[in-house]
């Protein structure tokens, strides 16, 4: 048996029995999670078959971490003129890691940044995953076990929610090259695919609506963004009781360009578009 493997078998059997209280739980969960903050395991990992690219699961790192909420006590926690009281530490080392951190931008412990990420104040939360290059813009945040990928830019106040329970949910997604535009809010385990762009505002949820208008008719779909898809919010009519109103949506009006560069590509999608950022 592996240490990954033991590990996940004294937090399975803490979280199912009620033991986390004992010494051997306490142990195997500072261990899961000083794994999740230096990145050598994962909240989801993504795993390439034939029906397309699946994000899967590691319940037993989320179990370690609802167990730490459990096991911990409140602490004061002091940074220069500021002063926090939580049961989770700060997360440190950023000049060995290679991450540039603007203050007051906080990360907290058990959440991995890659080298090369730049920090412009924001909330970066337990569980979740940044990845190298990847800019996260001042007052965005990044959710619990949310995955984060490599040169993504979350601009200004953009909301990826954060799924802890249950155990098994799928956290928000986010993949490499993707580009999310002001105020955008992600939420409810959606996943946006490779170089994705959503303009300004965009709401997802699990249940939005997301509808493809390139083509003679609308195809509709939820829950995902494909690969290089510009996104822009929308809305469509809905029938109630007290009458006919709008509800929101996102819409896919076009495709990024594969034939140019990653940067000149995002800009000419997003004039040629007219997409807001």
């Amino acid at each position: 048996m592996s240490d990954h493997e033991a590990l996940q078998e004294t937090i399975d059997a803490a979280f199912d029995e009620g033991t986390h209280g004992t010494p051997a739980a306490r142990r195997a969960v500072d261990a899961a999670l000083d794994l999740l903050d230096r990145g050598e395991v994962r909240i989801a990992e993504p795993r390439d078959g034939a029906d397309g690219r699946q994000w899967i699961v590691n319940q037993w790192l989320k179990r370690a971490v609802l167990l730490s909420f459990r096991q911990r006590d409140m602490e004061t926690i002091e940074v220069g003129p500021f002063e926090y009281r939580d049961k989770v530490p700060l997360k440190s080392g950023y000049a060995d890691a290679g991450v540039r951190v603007v203050p007051p931008a906080v990360v907290r412990h058990g959440a991995f940044v890659e080298a090369g990420a730049v920090l412009m104040p924001s909330y970066v939360n337990i569980g979740a995953r940044v990845g190298s290059g990847t800019m996260v813009d001042t007052w965005a945040t990044v959710g619990s076990c949310a995955q984060v990928g490599a040169n993504v830019h979350l601009s200004g106040g953009v909301g990826i929610g954060g799924v802890l329970e249950p155990p098994g949910a799928r956290p928000v997604v986010i993949e490499d090259n993707a580009f999310i535009g002001s105020r955008c809010v992600v939420v409810e385990g959606v996943i946006v695919e490779e170089g994705a762009v959503l303009g300004a505002l965009t709401v997802l949820t699990g249940s939005t609506q997301v509808i493809d208008v390139t083509g003679d008719e609308p195809v509709v779909s939820r829950g995902r963004i494909p690969a290089r898809s510009v996104v822009i919010p929308g809305t469509r009519q809905k029938d109630f009781p007290a009458g006919t109103y709008g509800v929101p949506c996102a819409l896919i009006i076009g495709q990024r360009s594969a034939s140019t560069d990653e940067k000149v590509s995002l800009n000419e999608a997003l004039r040629d578009h007219d997409v807001p950022v």
